[in-house]
């Protein structure tokens, strides 16, 4: 079993920058971290932004997302990382970590374990 809690959202101007962070515990080696979104309006539909494997030497990102989010891994304090700069109003939406099998995956069925989510808000 795997619990996963994201922390770290708000609300933001336009070019600013957030730092979320997903702290897990249970049995949670060997899962790769996943970061989704999920828009306004857009309910039944998650986003693949970013994921990361274990070892944190894998990382993958949504090509909307490229060179502005940076995801990281920390094992000793079992948590993932999303360092989020040069934020626009489309990065809007409640920001959710997952754990999966199959890092690197950016179908949500691949992973099993989600947390709750954290609101990001970027005003224009």
């Amino acid at each position: 079993q795997v619990q996963l809690a994201e922390s770290g959202g708000g609300l933001v101007q336009t070019g600013g920058s957030l730092r979320l962070s997903c702290a897990m515990s249970g049995t949670i080696s060997r899962y790769g971290i996943g970061w989704f979104r999920q828009a306004p309006g857009k309910e039944h539909d998650r986003e693949f932004v970013a994921g990361i494997n274990w070892s944190g030497s894998d990382t993958y990102y949504a090509d909307s997302v490229k060179g502005r989010f940076t995801v990281s891994i920390d094992n000793f304090k079992d948590t993932v990382y999303l360092q989020m700069n040069a934020l626009k109003p489309e990065d809007t939406a409640v920001y959710y970590c997952a754990a999966t099998h199959i890092a690197g995956s950016s179908h949500p069925q691949s992973y099993t374990y989600w947390g709750q989510g954290t609101q990001v808000t970027v005003s224009s």
